[in-house]
């Protein structure tokens, strides 16, 4: 079972951390770069809409880019 760990992302210009387990960063990374963006620009915009807490909604996030493309 993987552990979360924290890093570090600036949301609107404020840092923050978020702890998620390495597959879901890396998920995450490479979602951002093949959208062209940079990982706390996605972070920023997934802050946007949350209901809850920012780690969850980005693995949520993750998830629902992986089902979406699984289809």
């Amino acid at each position: 079972m993987a552990t979360p760990t924290k890093h570090s992302v600036i949301v609107a210009g404020h840092r923050t951390s978020v702890s998620l387990e390495a597959p879901f960063w890396q998920q995450f990374g490479a979602i951002a770069g093949a959208r062209g963006v940079t990982v706390n620009r996605l972070v920023t915009e997934i802050d946007r809409d949350r209901d809850g807490s920012l780690s969850s909604a980005i693995r949520l996030f993750v998830l629902e880019h992986v089902a979406g493309n699984a289809r």
